[in-house]
């Protein structure tokens, strides 16, 4: 099956009676990414995923690869198997009474390819995986992490196009789910294989992605690099999925544009003062727009603060006393939640210890507070 140079994902939308679960869903892979469906349960990533490998039918919408259209909903689209994906399943789905050998080679043998041929591939893809010596073992007898490994070896013995993961790691422990991430990117990097891996793990998506595509409701809120999604969430629902808290509602009192693409807000927060600047490009005109409508109008606002942005000790802009209610202790840090005098909660992870009961100060740099409108429901 050739390669490809761009897959396209064209309005596409999916529908089960009333229930919209893929909503103009629009999306381009090139050659060799990584990319990651990221959202909550029921999110829509899933059913993403296999439309794009013809597992489940779309309601309408086109599929392009290149020039190419596999999927428009109609009878000419080309069915899974000849669509030159490679699927690997959440639960595995290995067969228990098959060698691992046997599995691996299972979609070759169908192919009717020869022996020796078999043979060369099988070892091929074990020695990617890592698994050589383990061809007559059973799937029974190995590992989560082992029997996740079988299952991405036989779908890259079958030198897939694209590589298509769902949730892989899922049912692993903490510590294989890095060993196997590791595994994954390294896997990725030898290999080039165009890859959509499906997650809702953060740490997962950041880690392995050339690029990460949240979705909430069946709906694209942001694409971007791991670095624009962490740093630059697109709105509210991708600033609190992405680990931002300290979530305070709040309105705009002075809006400031004091170079050209430099904007100071003054924010009151329930009676407290807090300053947040903003370096904006193109691409932000909007949101700029937005939020100078939202101070005209006193329109509520809502700030995204991450908790480990938060400084200790007293500072000459956006210092807070507060007292610490609870600790949570993870090693080298800890995360602490405390309390405002108005009685925000505020969540921070401190560099010097605190104790449950101390009245401390914090400050918050001015770029590390992130403003969005208000979203309903």
């Amino acid at each position: 099956m050739n390669d490809f140079n761009k897959l396209r994902i064209l309005n596409l939308y999916k529908s089960y009676g009333e229930n919209k679960v893929l909503k103009n869903f629009n999306l381009t892979i090139d050659k060799g990414e990584f990319v990651t469906f990221l959202g909550p349960s029921g999110c829509g990533k899933s059913t993403a995923l296999n439309c794009i490998c013809g597992l489940i039918p779309i309601t309408s919408g086109e599929i392009y690869v290149d020039d190419e259209c596999i999927d428009d909903g109609l009878k000419s689209t080309i069915p899974p198997e000849k669509r030159g994906f490679g699927m690997v399943f959440q639960n595995y789905a290995l067969f228990p009474h098959l060698t691992v050998y046997k599995n691996i080679a299972f979609g070759l043998e169908i192919k009717k390819l020869s022996n020796e041929e078999i043979k060369k591939r099988v070892l091929e893809a074990l020695s990617q995986v890592h698994l050589e010596g383990y061809e007559d073992k059973y799937p029974g007898q190995l590992s989560g992490g082992q029997q996740q490994r079988v299952a991405i070896a036989r779908c890259i013995v079958m030198e897939p196009r694209l590589l298509l993961l769902d949730e892989p790691l899922s049912n692993l422990d903490a510590k294989l789910r890095v060993e196997m991430r590791y595994e994954l990117k390294s896997l990725h990097e030898r290999l080039h294989i165009s890859t959509i891996y499906v997650t809702h793990d953060q740490n997962e998506a950041l880690a392995l992605s050339d690029k990460i595509v949240v979705m909430k409701s069946g709906v694209i809120q942001q694409v971007g690099t791991p670095e624009e999604i962490y740093s630059k969430p697109a709105n509210l629902f991708v600033a609190d999925f992405m680990g931002y808290k300290n979530i305070w509602e709040g309105i705009i009192e002075e809006f400031n544009e004091t170079q050209k693409n430099l904007v100071e807000l003054v924010l009151n927060i329930n009676g407290i003062k807090l300053i947040s600047k903003f370096v904006f490009n193109d691409t932000d005109t909007i949101r700029k727009l937005v939020l100078k409508s939202a101070y005209e109008n006193k329109n509520k606002v809502v700030t995204a603060i991450r908790p480990e942005d938060i400084q200790f000790g007293n500072s000459n802009i956006n210092c807070i006393s507060c007292k610490v209610k609870i600790i949570e202790y993870q090693g080298q840090v800890s995360n602490v939640s405390a309390y405002l005098e108005n009685g925000i909660k505020i969540d921070a992870k401190p560099s010097d210890k605190v104790h449950q009961g101390d009245s401390i100060n914090l400050s918050i740099p001015p770029e590390k507070i992130l403003v969005y409108m208000k979203e309903e429901g």
